[in-house]
């Protein structure tokens, strides 16, 4: 899940003989589907015969020569100039062309920079936690680093949860927040908060910004720990002094990093990768569980179940990685996973775990997971590897680069290994018929699950889509047909409602030509409704299905089946007014110039969804759906397979 194997750079780096830290050199291209990112692949594979190597390089594209590019500054070699501005020209350098931006006192400087930038253009959130959210939106898009800006105190603080989030879901992010003068540091001056120190425990890392010298070679750090290895989130606390301070900055300093660079996991051993086709080779009953590591990886594990035809089963946040639609998708495993992908994994006598940190939310009753299966994990985080259940083997590495030389052996092999999974996948096959993802209809009500389909149909499964936090998350989670990677914008490890509406901008910003929807709670919706001024303002294409069951529908959920339905504040509606909808939705982005509508009858979702999608700019579905609704299948938390719920709702005691 949170286990990423490295994400894109925007900057290929050469070894200097004087030094032992990679020093910047020029960017790399890659194209993405709808545009074109900066990006660092990883190591290329060599094979000969029956062995391999691996080249340990920090950026190399395999068998792509690097496009290089010449920054060209608008200052002159030796014209001393601010802080901010240095700082603004470090972005530009890492290829940075957007940021989210909200000014304060101490941040001012920055923003004044920003107006002289002929590049970055700055998409003004209307509170802090939106524009991290956008920021993550942006990274998640892409696989490069999202960008926010925050004056000190509490626009720093209101960073926190974007921080947290990023960290728990490996997104790359690069947060600047202004701090007051150093002189006044540790006086309790007005807006003060030590950032540095409130966030070190929810940041990969983070710096404070004493020496102007340093803000060219702090800036590259940055980008390089946010996007390498694990990605996470790194801040950055400047302060007001250090952003007018005069100085001609040397951009060839280089990055001290010496002790985290000689950390990096090796290339996979072969023979452990020999270990391991082994094995697949000795097991009848194998599954793949595949989570956000996998992300950068999806043409290598799409290669890997070709040779192989082990089904996969996905975590929430490695959907896509694997297209969902395919025949040997399981879809997603866990507490609301399908049935089979749970089944599967139960039932399993392999478990080929890449890219994941089995997470309480997949594994439930940890000894009862994959009980009577050998385990292989391969992570690039060692930390993650036995943290929560001990594998038989294991690799920490890069997962895209085990992917390849797993691929190799098994391309070469693959005559005298003769893979034959049929009968396991027939059996999952007779498990997908008999316990489908299903719902009920009452009447003219609209399934919130139908919705859903529906837009996964008129969409072809090609929209990005994010979602706050709750029952609409899942229901997008199991009903949306997933085919490409980082087409999923989801708060995953955190759980942070209000994620949905900022992370659909930042993916607008990033994929202007992709269709992004905001699949969205009420709740979820009303805690960043301010982001409608920001789309209005920006003109963003953002499309917004707000699933509107009056209630704060997953604790309602778990109300109903482990509290007697006791509501315990989980009503969002006007309770003096029960029969009406409460707030209204239409009018919040009436006053902000968009275009909206409702819709309470299933017969009509259809062509509302589809008005939605034909009308140009951003435009908001208000989709009236019952509270009663259940998310099925469930895992109560800490259970294990065999209490799996699949029947029931709201509209039954328990």
């Amino acid at each position: 899940m949170a286990a990423a194997s490295p994400t894109p750079s925007s900057s290929a780096f050469y070894s200097n003989p004087l030094t032992s830290s990679p020093k910047l050199l020029s960017r790399t291209f890659f194209p993405f589907p709808q545009t074109s990112f900066p990006h660092k692949t990883s190591c290329p594979l060599t094979l000969s015969n029956r062995c391999f190597t691996i080249t340990n390089a920090l950026s190399i594209t395999p068998n792509i020569a690097p496009t290089v590019e010449t920054f060209i500054s608008r200052f002159a070699p030796d014209e001393p100039r601010k802080g901010c501005d240095v700082l603004v020209e470090a972005l530009e350098r890492e290829g940075v062309t957007n940021v989210f931006a909200y000014p304060g006192g101490t941040s001012m400087e920055i923003h004044q920079a920003l107006t002289r930038s002929r590049t970055i253009r700055n998409v003004l959130p209307r509170h802090e936690q939106g524009g991290i959210f956008a920021a993550e939106g942006y990274a998640r898009a892409t696989g490069f680093p999202g960008v926010c800006m925050a004056t000190s105190g509490p626009g720093a603080t209101n960073l926190v949860s974007g921080l947290a989030d990023a960290l728990l879901d490996s997104v790359p992010i690069v947060a600047i927040t202004g701090q007051v003068p150093r002189m006044m540091i540790g006086t309790d001056a007005f807006q003060e908060t030590p950032i540095v120190e409130v966030t070190r425990s929810i940041t990969k890392h983070n710096y404070l910004v004493m020496n102007v010298n340093d803000i060219p070679r702090i800036v590259r750090e940055a980008f390089y720990l946010a996007r390498s290895g694990r990605p996470g989130p790194v801040l950055i606390d400047v302060p007001k002094d250090v952003q007018q301070q005069m100085v001609i900055p040397n951009w060839d300093q280089p990055m001290k990093l010496r002790g985290y660079i000689s950390r990096f996991p090796d290339p996979p051993n072969k023979m452990l990768l020999e270990q391991i086709v082994r094995l697949i080779s000795e097991s009848k009953r194998p599954v793949l569980y595949v989570g956000g590591g996998c992300l950068q990886s999806s043409k290598e594990l799409t290669r890997f179940v070709e040779l192989t035809g082990i089904p996969v089963a996905s975590t929430l946040m490695g959907l896509g990685a694997f297209p969902t639609g395919d025949e040997l998708s399981l879809q997603m495993l866990g507490m609301h996973g399908t049935v089979y992908s749970n089944y599967a994994v139960d039932t399993s006598d392999l478990l080929l775990a890449f890219g994941v940190r089995f997470d309480d939310r997949v594994t439930g009753k940890l000894e009862a997971f994959a009980s009577r299966a050998k385990i292989v994990h391969i992570d690039i985080d060692a930390a993650e590897i036995g943290k929560n259940k001990l594998p038989h083997v294991s690799i920490c590495t890069d997962i895209k680069l085990a992917l390849q030389g797993l691929n190799s052996i098994l391309e070469r092999e693959i005559g005298n290994l003769k893979l034959n999974f049929s009968p396991w996948t027939e059996e999952l096959t007779e498990q997908k018929l008999k316990y489908p993802l299903k719902y009920k209809t009452f009447g003219e009500a609209i399934p919130p699950q139908y919705a859903i389909q529906v837009l996964d149909e008129l969409t072809n499964g090609n929209a990005i889509i994010s979602t706050g936090v709750g029952q609409h998350q899942m229901w997008a989670a199991q009903y949306y047909k997933y085919k490409n990677p980082r087409q999923w914008l989801t708060s995953g490890g955190l759980g942070a409602m209000g994620f949905g509406l900022p992370a659909a901008i930042g993916a607008v910003v990033a994929r202007p030509d992709a269709i992004v929807v905001d699949i969205d709670g009420d709740g979820s919706f009303m805690m960043n409704v301010q982001e409608l001024a920001t789309i209005r303002a920006e003109n963003l294409p953002v499309k917004m299905m707000i699933l509107n069951n009056q209630h704060l529908g997953m604790v309602v959920q778990w109300e109903d089946r482990f509290y007697k339905a006791n509501r315990a504040h989980t009503y969002l509606g006007n309770p003096s007014n029960e029969a009406e909808i409460f707030p209204d939705m239409l009018k919040f982005v009436e006053a902000c110039d968009i275009p909206a509508a409702r819709v309470t009858k299933k017969t009509d979702v259809r062509a509302a969804i589809q008005k939605m999608l034909d009308t140009p700019g951003p435009y908001l579905l208000d989709v009236i759906t019952p509270h009663q609704e259940h998310v099925l299948p469930m895992i109560p938390s800490g259970a294990a397979f065999k209490d799996v719920i699949t029947e029931g709702d709201g509209r039954s005691s328990y």
